[in-house]
């Protein structure tokens, strides 16, 4: 067994691959629509997903905005270096919500992001 996706829903598909294509860097891998339930699909990753977990972004027509809710925590990207990963996320127009910096109680490195629909993804360094 393993994990094959995580599925986010978005209020603007096009921002949404925008922001994890141009801005975290993956691939778009492949996006349908689907007319009679009207939602389209993408996937995105870094690698085939084949080979690795991707992310599912779903847009169900018509829907601008979602609450995200109190128990959704976040995904979590390891990086070679938070601080170059955040500063660079920042620079191409990304929200932080976290500094990098270590972590509370802790000393791994760490900084948070923000979708555009308000999901927070973490940035972790390499160990």
């Amino acid at each position: 067994m393993r994990i094959l996706h995580t599925m986010l829903r978005t209020g603007n598909l096009q921002r949404a691959i925008d922001f994890y294509t141009n801005i975290l860097g993956m691939t778009l891998l492949r996006q349908k629509d689907y007319p009679e339930g009207e939602f389209t699909l993408a996937f995105l990753g870094y690698g085939k997903e084949s080979d690795q977990t991707v992310i599912e972004l779903t847009y169900n027509w018509g829907v601008t905005q979602y609450e995200i809710g109190t128990a959704y925590g976040h995904i979590a990207i390891e990086v070679d270096d938070v601080y170059q990963a955040a500063a660079r996320i920042k620079a191409s127009g990304g929200t932080l919500l976290r500094e990098a910096g270590p972590m509370n109680a802790g000393t791994t490195i760490i900084a948070f992001v923000e979708d555009p629909d308000g999901y927070p993804i973490e940035l972790i360094g390499k160990r």
